[in-house]
């Protein structure tokens, strides 16, 4: 019995080391000027403020401090349901390579934000987080081909996320009635 306590301990230890993930390596060389613009979220593991969003865009201004402003619009729960902003700020990670951020949100909550993969035409990105809590996948069109989308879920499941997680987001447009116009708002 005595012996069986050491190797007991020494298979958990490495149940639990073979159960830790390595950090997400994020996209390099990313053209922030390219990446700033409309985002439309087709995907996403939301969380608790993104939950039932219809017509989810993200976006990004530049600032002439190198700070990125970011709007995130959605409609809650339905398409003709007012439109809901929630504005952050990021700072780019130095030595990067422009693929991590620092987002801030409420003034006291910073965020990771990774560019986990970039298509060359940044016509679609995937913004993932070393805890695979949460995951968007957003393009500059409201939609995606099925092949497309397919292959975001390969991608998700070899950065070791639990692609069951990743829900659809609704997207009709163009928008009518009031709110319709997609918000880029003021940056301060």
């Amino acid at each position: 019995m005595g012996r069986l306590v050491p190797i007991c301990l020494a298979m958990a230890f490495a149940a639990g080391c073979a159960g830790a993930r390595p950090p997400i390596r994020p996209a390099t060389g990313v053209d922030l000027p390219r990446f700033m613009g409309r985002w439309y979220v087709i995907a996403s593991i939301p969380t608790r403020y993104e939950r039932g969003g219809h017509n989810p865009v993200e976006t990004y201004t530049l600032t002439p401090d190198g700070t990125i402003c970011t709007w995130f619009r959605l409609r809650p729960g339905s398409f003709d349901a007012p439109v809901k902003l929630l504005h952050s700020s990021a700072r780019v990670v130095p030595d990067s390579g422009n693929g991590q951020w620092r987002v801030q949100l409420f003034a006291f909550f910073s965020a990771q934000y990774l560019i986990g993969w970039l298509k060359p035409d940044y016509s679609q990105v995937m913004v993932v987080r070393d805890a695979r809590d949460y995951l968007w996948y957003m393009a500059r069109t409201p939609q995606v081909a099925d092949a497309e989308y397919q292959a975001m879920l390969g991608r998700a499941a070899a950065m070791g996320y639990d692609v069951a997680r990743i829900v659809k987001a609704p997207q009709r447009w163009p928008e009518t009635g009031a709110g319709s116009q997609t918000f880029a708002g003021a940056c301060r």
